[in-house]
C-alpha cells in the first residue's frame, strides 16, 4: 500500500524527548514529583534547593507535616529534632518520587558537611537506613555528595565498605572527574549550565552555540575520558540552561533535566542525533592521568571557573538548607504550641 507509507513519512517526526531516550537514559531533575509523570523518566534527582522549592508548595504540606511529627517523636534537643525532620523530609520526597519512576532517586547529603568525610558517610548511611525502614532497597537510591576531595573519599568509602551507590555532584573540573573515576563511584553529575553561566559572566562573550558551549565541551571531554579508559563510573550531565545543551549531549549515559526543559523537548520535533559514543571516545587523544590528593588539589585549583562554581554551589545549597531548617523550626513551634 504505497499511499500509506508516504502518509507515514509526512507525519511529524517524533519528539526530541523520545529521540533522546534512544541514546540516553532520561532523568527528571526536580522535587516536584507531580510534574514528572508525563515525561516517563527512568530516574529522578533532587538537591537541597529543589526540596526547598517543593516544600514551599501547598501540594506537599502533608509531607512536611509528617516529617515534623516524626522529628518531634524522635525526641532529643531542638537541633536533633530539626535534623531528624530534615532527613525524613528528604527521604519522604524520595519515596514519593520512587512511586513515579521505575529506577532510582538521588538524595543529597547536607552541603554543610562538604569538607567532613566521616560526617558525610554517617549522614549517607542514615538516609539509606530511612529508605530501608520504608521498604526501599539501597539499590534504588543514589546518595549525592559534593565533589570536594573529602566528598569523593566519602563516596569511595560508601561504595567499597557499605555498597551504597553515590552520585558525585557540583562537578565542574576535569580533576574532579578523574578523582571520581579513581574512587570508583557509581555515577557523576558534571554540570553544564552553571559552567556556561560562569563564562558569560567572566568573559566578554554572551552567547555560545551548543557545540561550543563550555559546559557541553566539559561533559564531552569527561565522557570521552571515562569511556576511552574503561571506567565503570557512568556520566550524567546535569544543570541545563536550554534544550540545545541537552541535545548536544545525546549519547551521554544519562542526562538529568528539569520538568520545564522536559516539556520543551516533548514539544520539539527537530532531529536528535547521537553526539557522544563509546566509539568516538575510544578514538579521542586524551592521556590517562592519576591524581593523589596533592595533585587533585593543584589541578582543580588551576581551573578558576571550577573553584568558584564549586564553592558557590556549596554556599547556595547550604543557604537553602538553612532556609528549610528555619521553615521547619517555625512549623515545629506551631505544632508544639498546638496551633
Amino acid at each position: 500500500r504505497p499511499n500509506e507509507t508516504r502518509g507515514n513519512k509526512r507525519r511529524k517526526m517524533e519528539s526530541a524527548l523520545n529521540q533522546l531516550k534512544k541514546h540516553t537514559v532520561v532523568v527528571a531533575d526536580t522535587g516536584d514529583f507531580n510534574a514528572i509523570d508525563e515525561y516517563k523518566p527512568q530516574d529522578a534527582t533532587t538537591n537541597p534547593s529543589l526540596i526547598l522549592a517543593a516544600a514551599k508548595m501547598p501540594a506537599y504540606q502533608q509531607l512536611v507535616d509528617q516529617a515534623i511529627k516524626y522529628g518531634i517523636a524522635k525526641g532529643g534537643t531542638e537541633d536533633e529534632q530539626v535534623a531528624n525532620t530534615m532527613d525524613k523530609l528528604f527521604v519522604s520526597f524520595g519515596l514519593e518520587i520512587l512511586k513515579k519512576v521505575p529506577g532510582r532517586v538521588s538524595t543529597e547529603v547536607d552541603a554543610r558537611l562538604s569538607f567532613d568525610k566521616d560526617e558525610m558517610v554517617a549522614k549517607a548511611l542514615k538516609l539509606i537506613a530511612l529508605y530501608e525502614e520504608a521498604g526501599i532497597s539501597k539499590e534504588r537510591v543514589l546518595i549525592k555528595l559534593s565533589s570536594t576531595w573529602e566528598g569523593i573519599q566519602a563516596g569511595k568509602e560508601l561504595e567499597e565498605k557499605h555498597g551504597v551507590h553515590c552520585n558525585m555532584t557540583l562537578l565542574f573540573s576535569f580533576a574532579q572527574a578523574v578523582a571520581c573515576a579513581e574512587a570508583k563511584v557509581t555515577l557523576i553529575s558534571p554540570f553544564v549550565g552553571r559552567i556556561l553561566d560562569w563564562y558569560k559572566e567572566n568573559t566578554g562573550r554572551k552567547s555560545y552555540e551548543p557545540h561550543e558551549d563550555p559546559g557541553v565541551l566539559s561533559v564531552t571531554k569527561i565522557y570521552n575520558y571515562y569511556k576511552k579508559f574503561g571506567y565503570s563510573t557512568v556520566v550524567m550531565g546535569a544543570s541545563f540552561r536550554n534544550t540545545g545543551e541537552v541535545k548536544a549531549l545525546a549519547g551521554c549515559d544519562l542526562l538529568t533535566i528539569s520538568p520545564g526543559l522536559l516539556a520543551e523537548l516533548s514539544q520539539d520535533h527537530s532531529a536528535v542525533t547521537e553526539m557522544l559514543s563509546v566509539e568516538k571516545a575510544k578514538a579521542c587523544d586524551l592521556e590517562k592521568v592519576h591524581l593523589d590528593e596533592k595533585t587533585f588539589r593543584w589541578e582543580h585549583n588551576e581551573d578558576r571557573m571550577a573553584v568558584e562554581k564549586l564553592s558557590d554551589g556549596i554556599r547556595k545549597f547550604a543557604a537553602d538548607a538553612v532556609k528549610l531548617e528555619t521553615m521547619i523550626k517555625e512549623k515545629m513551634l506551631s505544632v508544639k504550641n498546638g496551633q
